[in-house]
């Protein structure tokens, strides 16, 4: 299968570690593999780079370039989630830089089996490792109203949620919901005529939550982000790119929390509290794509990069 991926924020995001030879990065997120063939080029002639992904196909396709850069390149199955652990059993104990490209990749999208398109009809889904349990169709047909109601009003920031739910819960009483397109219509029904006159498709906002849970996203990246920012060396560097709000808040309140000093009252004279910043923010604000990068790709129009790095104090 061809695994086509436009890699966003490609430059910005791997310039933001300052990658050299005889480093050690992660890609915490492989992909098509965009991040991870820059940054091996970038490093050369022995830097080495970490790639995780979760789904077997991501892996199978970067096989080839483990071979273009042999013994530089190593590529682990799992979810960033368990990058501490699985950095130990490498015996790897620093790196110089992670790299964090979240959402989900262009191929997963595309393909209707997967089941994460609202476009395409395929198996209610949107497992991004595959032999996980927990899959789209179970959360639709068998999680109560008011549970999905809190997923689809706080994952996918949906005002209509109250009503999505009742809508869902109402369809799947007379047959359990199959695949994509059948949610989809029915979400589609739940919204009044007028909020889905403009903006995007009015299902969105829905599928966006219902993948969040189905792959517990925004608590496998706060454990991923611990776990990166633990790993690595004084001086060594995180770039996370977001795609929706929630994520970038996440990333946000992270970077904002080991940026911080001194928490004494501000009547103290003097500090008690003994409280040093862990690392500083590369940039105080977000870096987004170029008007040249969203014309080639329109799906980049969400994305923030934020960069940290590490201070000499900062061991943990």
């Amino acid at each position: 299968m061809e695994f086509a991926h436009e890699t966003v924020l490609l430059e910005e995001a791997v310039e933001a570690l300052r990658p050299q030879p005889g480093g050690v990065y992660v890609d915490a997120t492989l992909g098509g593999g965009g991040h991870t063939a820059r940054l091996l080029e970038r490093s050369v002639p022995d830097g080495a780079v970490i790639a995780f992904d979760q789904d077997e196909t991501a892996i199978a396709h970067a096989e080839p370039l483990k071979r273009q850069y042999p013994g530089r390149l190593t590529l682990v199955k799992a979810n960033f989630a368990e990058m501490e652990e699985r950095l130990r059993a490498l015996g790897v104990t620093a790196v110089d830089g992670v790299l964090f490209d979240l959402g989900v990749s262009s191929p997963q999208f595309d393909l209707p089996e997967r089941g994460f398109s609202y476009w395409h009809e395929g198996p209610l889904d949107m497992r991004m490792d595959r032999h996980q349990p927990l899959t789209a169709r179970e959360i639709v047909n068998e999680w109560d109203e008011q549970e999905l109601a809190r997923i689809i009003r706080e994952y996918g920031e949906e005002r209509f949620a109250t009503a999505i739910a009742r809508a869902i819960t109402r369809a799947r009483s007379k047959k359990p919901i199959e695949t994509t397109t059948e949610l989809a219509e029915i979400v589609k029904s739940a919204i009044p005529a007028a909020a889905r006159r403009s903006g995007p498709h009015p299902a969105r906002r829905t599928f966006q939550a219902i993948r969040i849970a189905v792959n517990d996203e925004l608590g496998a990246l706060e454990r991923g982000m611990e776990a990166a920012f633990r790993a690595l060396r004084p001086g060594g560097r995180l770039s996370v790119i977001t795609f929706h709000s929630l994520e970038d808040r996440a990333v946000k309140r992270l970077f904002q929390t080991w940026a911080q000093g001194c928490i004494c009252p501000p009547e103290f004279p003097v500090c008690q509290c003994g409280r040093k910043p862990l690392g500083r923010m590369v940039s105080r604000k977000p870096v987004t794509p170029s008007s040249e990068e969203l014309e080639r790709n329109p799906r980049a129009r969400s994305a923030k990069l934020r960069a940290f790095e590490k201070l000499d104090h900062g061991e943990r």
